[in-house]
């Protein structure tokens, strides 16, 4: 079966803050088809689309009520129907986030399962007479008391949302059921949401990695979408390359590939994680990541991201979009491309959109952070409102979670109404409307980036091509060659704001792609943040 996917480029949508069609405040499934040529112009092969099933919006749609069901918010049913039919016209395929660990606390299953033992659902969540000392990731106990059953119900996320009891095999059939559904429908896969956690033995305090995590995923994978031909990557925060290569296996019987986060946390703290963060180690961001293209090579696959719905825009985590915002978004962006593996933007990364940087906390929504600041500073008054606040401009989800920028008219383009959420103030001069014309605009640089993979002389060697890390110590300078036995390509990128020299040592055969407009020479002065590509002699 063709492994369509590692010629892809995949495009996360973020349905609430997208494009709203109706002047609700709230971007909706119409608002996606309107901007469907818009993403076919970019050149994106799929969108992975956050959460738009049934759902109380707890935690913004990943608490699930309705598996079956389109949030109203959204759309209907007929709006999902024509978006998966229009994109297919524009030659774009749809992967639904799916979130198999818990449930919102609202659907039927846990509505009526936690009336009574006896009833036919109650298997379908985990459940004990006493809690143990398992912490919930947005803060304070993993267990809620339930009053009818006299049990507490486990929740490894927001006390709206209860786990998921996978030893139950008429939940697995359930589940394995409206995933055909939703398949015989036309989507093209599934972004399987903190899949690690459900094999969990909470009684034993192991939540991910559970020894029948992957029983479970290979059970799913011959009831579902193992013989289609569909994308589908697993969300993993606690992975390494061994586990990874079972996950993403070319044998086929799990997934296409899964989201590592070891880049993702170079910089949190040992104690208190994200809400206190540390200075990036670009030695160690670079040894990071080249240990997964190596790891990987033969026997897995790589996603490769540098931001999501869940981790701050790559140019705000490190302040460079306060210097050099487009300078910084291009750079990133050939660190990216040019590595083996499924590229993945996030909306508005293909503009150079930053943080929003919201400074104070009534403008927050997002139950992750507001749990936090009960627990940092009010509970356990471990951080100062200055310190978890300056942490959550950084940090926060809602800052990555801005609506899109169309244009620079009132809200962006994005609504005629009051957006859910404030806009980002920079929209004015970043913006889609402002860029796409545009050929030195990082719009324009992110199509170039992407036809490179595609359909060029190069596909082939960034697809199946080794990887080989150049100047491994150095603390600004990412270089990397990759090298099929036919061609190589050696990737620069200057992460500083300073001018630095660079001397290459094999000759330059020609230019393949740089953010600057001139020519690459042997011994060259990059300006800051700089990136360039070239081939060379092998």
């Amino acid at each position: 079966m063709e492994k369509w996917w590692k010629k892809s480029v995949v495009y996360q949508v973020y349905p609430k803050s997208f494009m709203d069609s109706d002047g609700d405040g709230v971007g909706d499934l119409q608002g996606i088809i309107g901007k469907l040529d818009y993403l076919e112009d970019l050149g994106i092969d799929v969108i992975w689309l956050s959460p738009v099933f049934a759902s109380p919006m707890d935690d913004n749609g990943y608490d699930i009520s309705d598996y079956r069901s389109i949030n109203p918010l959204f759309g209907s049913i007929d709006d999902m129907k024509e978006l998966i039919d229009e994109a297919r016209k524009h030659h774009i395929k749809i992967v639904l986030d799916l979130v198999l660990n818990h449930t919102s606390d609202e659907h039927p299953w846990f509505v009526e399962g936690r009336k009574s033992r006896d009833n036919a659902t109650h298997d379908y969540y985990v459940w004990s007479k006493e809690p143990n000392p398992l912490v919930s990731v947005f803060s304070g106990s993993a267990w809620e008391f339930n009053e009818s059953t006299q049990e507490y119900y486990l929740h490894l996320f927001s006390k709206k949302m209860p786990d998921l009891n996978w030893k139950s095999e008429s939940l697995r059939k359930e589940i394995y059921r409206l995933m055909n559904d939703w398949l015989d429908l036309g989507i093209a896969g599934f972004r399987f949401d903190v899949i690690e956690y459900i094999g969990k033995e909470p009684l034993s305090m192991v939540t991910a990695n559970g020894p029948l995590l992957h029983p479970y995923i290979q059970e799913m994978n011959k009831a579902t979408f193992g013989s289609r031909n569909t994308l589908t990557v697993g969300e993993c925060w606690n992975v390494d390359t061994t586990t990874a290569k079972q996950y993403s296996d070319p044998d086929g019987s799990e997934f296409s590939m899964i989201f590592q986060f070891d880049h993702m946390k170079i910089d949190w703290d040992e104690r208190l994680g994200k809400w206190n963060p540390k200075p990036l180690d670009f030695v160690q961001l670079k040894k990071g990541l080249s240990h997964w293209q190596n790891e990987m090579m033969d026997c897995g696959w790589n996603s490769l991201f540098w931001n999501n719905h869940d981790m701050p825009r790559i140019i705000s985590r490190w302040d460079d979009d306060l210097t050099h915002p487009a300078e910084a978004a291009k750079m990133f962006a050939v660190i990216s491309y040019f590595m083996q593996g499924t590229p993945y933007i996030y909306q508005g990364e293909e503009l150079g959109m930053s943080n929003a940087r919201y400074p104070l906390l009534e403008t927050y929504t997002d139950v992750e952070t507001l749990n936090a600041y009960q627990d940092l500073v009010i509970d356990r008054k471990v951080l100062t409102d200055k310190e978890f606040m300056a942490a959550a401009i950084r940090f926060g989800r809602d800052n990555v979670r801005s609506p899109m920028q169309w244009n620079d008219s009132k809200n962006a383009g994005f609504t005629t109404g009051e957006p859910w959420l404030p806009l980002c103030g920079n929209y004015t001069t970043i913006n889609a409307q402002r860029q796409v014309d545009d050929p030195q605009s990082v719009f324009s640089f992110y199509k170039k980036l992407i036809q490179i993979r595609k359909k060029s002389p190069y596909s082939e060697l960034i697809e199946k091509g080794r990887y080989t890390l150049l100047e491994p110590d150095h603390d600004r300078l990412f270089v990397y060659e990759r090298n099929d036995g036919q061609r190589c390509l050696l990737v620069v990128a200057n992460y500083s704001r300073s001018v630095l020299t660079y001397t290459i040592e094999k000759k330059i055969i020609g230019t393949v792609i740089s953010t600057q407009s001139r020519p690459i020479t042997q011994t060259i002065q990059l300006m800051p943040y700089e990136a360039f590509v070239v081939e060379v002699e092998r």
